[in-house]
């Protein structure tokens, strides 16, 4: 493998949940298309049967009903034929046109064979558009995300009806209502089961409180025998510390059930949402902007970057922004240490020595150079202002 070739397993290590999303929307699609097929043919297998059982008699006694039981079953034919054509464009092709474009686009880093090409570029300028778009989506911005991606042109490489939905269910569980996280988490059912995810339970727990907060006790125990009792084999003692809940009010200050009532709860249900729909699609719960600079800032950060007196204008982590972002990584681990000038930001090597003021300091010889060139010979240390002669400085030799 040639050294300038673009590090494909690096670069796609994010990649996942780009191909991912669509693939998810494309199961959801099939799954529609498949309880349709299942109940219409199951209706007309049915009354093929007991149509053919009684055809004999049937024929005989009451042919119009046995006419209007076979255009019973083919205006059933035709409406499966119309639901299915209309849930394929509605739904069906834009998410395969959204998954050919996503193939192409990852196809194309496959093909690049020089990190220097334009085309290397424009893609790695694509993906940066794309992460973008991913952290103003995540920020609630859905018109500037949509603004960018209109721009850049790539509205079938961004998730915005992802997180359109996202905002929706979560903008309906902060006005308190569990209706539209609860229908997608009927549409999303085995899914959860298999992330083994309680989000429902918890959803409906929400819905319980909520009744018994209203001292709507008859409600509240219907409610709990429907929805509740069949999640005892996995929730009995939450169930239980539910159901006693009835005989304590918004009011209490019986810590267990104090915290029952407690309306942070919600912001909890918000949380547990975003986690599960965000399993349910590979996406990371970090920005995948944030994630990417996380890389980079791990491999400079050093103690040295937190040092007011020894920061490098030059360095990423010394920025006091990205430096924040930087406190979350751990220090990088060098195994042969790089020296990089202070006063140019160049790096120290055997061409570019490193050379030492009498008081210990050391910086660039290209860089010392430069500046007794402007200063008739004289150099002079930026962090402590003492000034000499060039011919004082001494070559420091790295072993």
């Amino acid at each position: 493998m040639s050294a300038s070739k673009p590090n494909l397993d690096g670069l796609l290590i994010f990649e996942q949940p780009f191909a991912r999303v669509p693939y998810e929307n494309y199961r959801k699609v099939f799954r529609t298309a498949q309880k349709n097929i299942e109940r219409e043919l199951g209706a007309i297998q049915t009354a093929s049967n007991d149509l053919a059982k009684n055809a004999q008699s049937s024929c005989q006694e009451d042919p119009q009903g046995v006419i209007r039981s076979l255009e019973n079953m083919i205006d059933r034919v035709e409406g499966l034929k119309r639901k299915l054509s209309d849930l394929q464009t509605t739904a069906g092709s834009p998410t395969l046109d959204v998954m050919r474009e996503r193939c192409k686009h990852l196809a194309t880093i496959e093909g690049i064979q020089n990190s220097k090409d334009s085309e290397y570029a424009r893609w790695v300028d694509i993906r940066l558009d794309r992460w973008i778009v991913d952290w103003v989506l995540r920020h609630g911005r859905v018109q500037t995300a949509r603004h960018i991606a209109q721009e850049k042109g790539i509205e079938a490489l961004v998730d915005i009806d992802l997180f359109m939905d996202i905002r929706r269910i979560e903008e309906a569980l902060g006005k308190h209502s569990c209706s539209e996280a609860l229908l997608w988490c009927g549409e999303n059912k085995n899914a959860l089961r298999k992330f083994k995810s309680t989000l429902e339970f918890d959803l409906r727990l929400q819905e319980y409180i909520e009744l018994a907060r209203d001292r709507r006790t008859t409600d509240a125990i219907a409610y709990s025998r429907k929805h509740l009792i069949p999640w005892q084999e996995s929730h009995l003692m939450q169930i239980q510390q539910a159901s006693a809940l009835l005989a304590f009010p918004p009011t209490t200050t019986c810590n267990p059930y104090k915290r029952l009532y407690d309306p942070n709860r919600w912001s909890n249900l918000i949380q547990s949402f975003r986690l599960a729909i965000f399993s349910l699609n590979t996406l990371p719960s970090e920005p995948l902007l944030h994630l990417a600079l996380y890389g980079g800032l791990s491999s400079l950060k050093l103690p040295t970057c937190y040092d007011q007196d020894m920061r490098n204008h030059d360095c990423p982590v010394c920025d006091p922004w990205l430096g924040k972002l930087a406190e979350e990584v751990p220090f990088s681990h060098h195994v042969n240490s790089t020296i990089v000038c202070r006063l140019s930001g160049t790096i120290m090597h055997e061409d570019n020595p490193p050379m030492a003021f009498p008081n210990g300091y050391v910086y660039s010889r290209e860089a010392l150079e430069d500046m007794s060139a402007q200063n008739d010979g004289k150099v002079r240390c930026p962090r402590t202002h003492e000034e000499c002669d060039v011919s004082k400085l001494k070559k420091v030799f790295i072993s």
